[in-house]
């Protein structure tokens, strides 16, 4: 792509951007949204997992005021995911990582209820997000990290296109103390046409 001197990274928290796809909408996360995270947690509690990090009643707060934070400081660019159908709100997502001068950013902390999952709601997340980071902000670079124990977040990632980097070794300390390791995926400019593609095809098998 071109004119990548005129991509705007949004900063400020009220100039967020709401990505609509035909199943979901991804919604500027707000303080507001704490009570519908928790119900959208509590669908098969995933605050109780111990390879990523949900939001409970207990921290739902403290985990929006860091990603709202994050927001000011323009790193992070957090989002609610919702059904366009009924407006429930059925997870989380965000950039985060953002790197304008190099023009990179990572897709991350994404966990969707329960009730959700195996359903199109991520991979049509995942493609307006990979969508407006190359097409809108372009990006020349998208990564991913997850567990090095989360076998279903590996295979997902590389069912996306991405490609696996290696091993990041103690990249994170978990709540409950564990250093952990994480494996790093990465799409980058050159292969998102070809990515596109793919889950566009994706999504339309889904109906």
């Amino acid at each position: 792509m071109t004119g990548h001197t005129n991509a705007t990274f949004p900063s400020a928290p009220d100039s967020l951007p709401t990505l609509t796809g035909r199943v979901i909408e991804l919604r500027p996360l707000c303080a507001q949204d704490a009570a519908n995270l928790v119900a959208a947690a509590s669908d098969g509690e995933l605050w109780n997992l111990k390879v990523t990090v949900v939001p409970g009643p207990e921290t739902v707060e403290a985990w929006i005021a860091a990603a709202l934070a994050g927001a000011q400081a323009g790193t992070v660019i957090p989002f609610t995911i919702r059904l366009r159908e009924s407006g429930r709100v059925v997870g989380s997502t965000r950039f985060w990582k953002v790197d304008r001068v190099n023009r990179k950013l990572e897709i991350g902390s994404t966990w969707l209820a329960a009730s959700a999952q195996r359903t199109v709601a991520n991979t049509e997340a995942k493609f307006l997000m990979l969508r407006y980071a190359f097409e809108t902000l372009d990006c020349v670079r998208v990564q991913f990290t997850t567990d090095v124990l989360n076998a279903k977040s590996r295979a997902a990632i590389l069912r996306l296109g991405a490609k696996e980097e290696g091993v990041v070794r103690r990249e994170r300390i978990m709540p409950d103390g564990r250093k952990r390791d994480s494996v790093r995926f990465s799409i980058i400019e050159d292969e998102w046409p070809e990515v596109k593609s793919a889950l566009l095809h994706r999504l339309q098998s889904a109906g």
